[in-house]
């Protein structure tokens, strides 16, 4: 099975053209724009408040843009959001599901939202791949933080969607697991050709399953290209020290901002000195000569 792509789509699954949104006086997303490929897996890379969930939000049409536009699977976010929502799912371990339902009443209710068909294997097989079987029928608000994100990702693949955004997929889980939850992820693209977006500040993980990166700062995409390309280009180690560079380089120019803006705001101080330290002088030089 592969994902179908749309007439209207071309080569990409993901078009963003000159996205912005804004929050007041805080300008999250500053005019953006990239494209996914049909069947690859891309990194969206940025520090903290960066704009990254944002993004994500307005490509799940969660959030309208500001200005911009989003299309997925060769539909408009704005206008025609649930033709490619049906073909979409998402997950992040920063979202709850209701705690009160078990594993398997949240997962058969997001399956029915979707119409999946032979909803109750789809579940067994989810949870034999997620390695959580033995709580399906616990409640969910009782299992542990690590178990919740296994869950949420076993959530985004119920309706096996072409299209899969990513939130910080792994954060919650050991190493052992984590690994795991890759090796599943990998092979789901393989096998489905799915297109996957993927928020992490996990470098080894974006190295190890993205084919580009997207890098975010203040709002803004500031590098684009493959892991090995960025860390050839900046001449370093790996993707974690690009990220630093990055961020750290961040930090640099909002000092050098912050600085240029002191010395701006003393200039004019300094002139006013300067000038009546000139006009006391030539004051003193007159009453010389006229002693004189």
């Amino acid at each position: 099975m592969t994902a179908k792509k749309n007439e209207t789509a071309g080569n990409h699954a993901i078009v963003v053209q000159n996205l912005e949104k804004v929050f007041g006086n805080i300008r999250a997303v500053d005019g953006i724009s990239f494209s996914v490929p049909f069947g690859s897996t891309t990194a969206l890379l940025g520090g903290n408040g960066a704009g990254k969930t944002t993004t994500l939000s307005m490509l799940l049409g969660i959030l309208y843009p500001s200005a911009g536009s989003i299309a997925v699977l060769g539909h408009d976010m704005t206008n025609d959001r649930y033709a490619a929502l049906e073909r979409m799912n998402f997950a992040s371990p920063f979202t709850d599901l209701p705690r009160r339902l078990t594993v398997r009443e949240n997962l058969t209710v997001y399956g029915r939202l979707y119409s999946v068909p032979d909803l109750r294997e789809r579940i067994d097989e989810l949870a034999e791949g997620f390695v959580f079987t033995d709580f399906l029928d616990r409640h969910y608000g009782k299992i542990s933080a690590g178990q919740q994100a296994r869950v949420a990702l076993a959530k985004s693949l119920l309706n096996k969607p072409d299209v899969l955004l990513l939130d910080e997929p792994t954060a919650s889980l050991d190493p052992d697991m984590a690994d795991k939850i890759r090796s599943y992820i990998e092979k789901y693209r393989k096998k489905t050709g799915a297109t996957i977006l993927l928020a992490s500040h996990n470098m080894p993980e974006v190295e190890r399953l993205c084919d580009n990166v997207l890098m975010m700062r203040q709002g803004k995409i500031v590098d684009v290209g493959a892991p090995q390309t960025l860390i050839h280009r900046y001449g370093l180690r790996n993707m974690e020290d690009v990220f630093l560079k990055v961020a750290r380089d961040h930090g640099k120019d909002k000092a050098v901002a912050a600085l240029l803006q002191k010395k701006k705001k003393a200039a004019p101080k300094k002139a006013v000195k300067k000038k009546a330290i000139k006009k006391a002088a030539t004051k003193k030089t007159a009453a010389k000569r006229r002693k004189g």
